[in-house]
């Protein structure tokens, strides 16, 4: 029997998610065959049970779960969906751990073309298939019209850590050596230029990114790594606030040090945003011990991701755990945490 002949295939130009395609029943079905399915087939999703059945590794494993909300949902540099990739990959990888495997779960609204589903599923399948990281399980649902904001993504992370590895927010020590992987504030500024009511030219793109390849290349020159974190939301002046915290210490950090584009001082300056305090998607900040600084610093700089990567400062002793900052002018601030939101959220 020719099952078209009386369902008839999705019309992935025209059509839109309908709360049928979140009953359970054959609309769903055929939504999660012919889209989801079509573009993340692997051996394991194939087994279609409601749990992946999966080779137990050796080895410590970390787990990590991330939410990804963004408007809008495409950008230059990328879109809701290889950034829900990237996003927990960075998570999983920031504890040292190699990704495995990823589950997926989406909220849908109502409406939404299937044309722009189809399109975020097959780039989320693009960043899988380059990470090397298979998506095994995934679930979707489907809310009325107006209760969402057309795309809602939950990624959920496995990987496996290293033997010798111990990374972890509470090692940081003063005298650490503080390295930033790259430049910052790409990510924000590109989502802001497409952002409604703040449109603005700029060939910026964002920097979403899997970074568990430089981390690889990272944990294997030096092992004894102290903190790894990627600064998203909050960006570098939050992440680097949190470490601070967890490990009871403050920082020291050379303003000249820390790159930034000029595009993006720019687009900060129009907007009355500090670059330290906006989203990236495709950097990390490593805190090392001294002698150890410049090695991870070359190896680094040896990686794609990394050729931008700069020592931009030191741990330091302090009751109080401040992160404090000289500045180009040779004055000197505190960088505190973020407070409010001055945007919209951009990740």
């Amino acid at each position: 029997m020719n099952r078209d002949r009386f369902f008839g295939r999705l019309d992935l130009e025209r059509g839109t998610v309908e709360m049928s395609h979140g009953s359970g029943g054959r609309a769903m079905a055929q939504l999660i065959e012919e889209l989801f399915a079509a573009h993340l087939d692997n051996e394991l999703l194939r087994q279609g049970n409601d749990a992946a059945l999966l080779a137990r590794p050796s080895g410590r494993l970390v787990v990590s779960t991330d939410s990804h909300v963004i408007v809008p949902l495409f950008f230059p540099g990328g879109d809701i969906g290889c950034l829900s990739v990237h996003g927990t990959l960075n998570d999983v990888a920031m504890a040292g751990a190699q990704p495995l495997y990823l589950t997926a779960g989406f909220i849908l609204e109502e409406g939404f073309p299937l044309r722009d589903l189809a399109r975020i599923v097959a780039s989320m399948a693009r960043a899988c298939a380059e990470a090397g990281v298979p998506v095994v399980a995934g679930d979707t649902k489907v809310v009325e019209r107006g209760k969402a904001d057309g795309v809602f993504i939950t990624t959920t992370g496995i990987g496996v850590v290293p033997e010798g590895v111990r990374v972890s927010g509470d090692r940081a020590r003063p005298g650490d050596a503080i390295v930033l992987s790259g430049s910052i504030g790409d990510h924000g500024v590109a989502v802001l230029s497409r952002r409604e009511g703040l449109g603005f030219e700029t060939s910026l793109e964002s920097d979403t990114a899997a970074l568990h390849g430089l981390v690889a290349a990272m944990v294997a020159a030096v092992a004894d790594i102290h903190c790894l974190r990627d600064p998203t939301r909050g960006g570098l002046a939050t992440t680097l606030n949190e470490l601070a915290r967890q490990s009871a210490v403050g920082m020291r950090l050379r303003e000249l040090a820390i790159p930034v584009k000029p595009a993006v001082r720019a687009a900060c300056e129009l907007l009355g945003l500090d670059p330290l305090y906006v989203a990236n998607e495709g950097k990390l900040v490593a805190i090392c011990a001294p002698g150890d600084s410049e090695r991870l610093l070359a190896v680094m700089r040896a990686h794609p991701l990394g050729r931008e990567a700069a020592i931009i400062g030191e741990v330091v002793a302090d009751p109080h755990g401040f992160v404090q900052m000289e500045t180009a002018f040779g004055g000197g601030r505190i960088i505190d945490w973020l407070t409010g939101e001055p945007l919209p959220r951009i990740c």
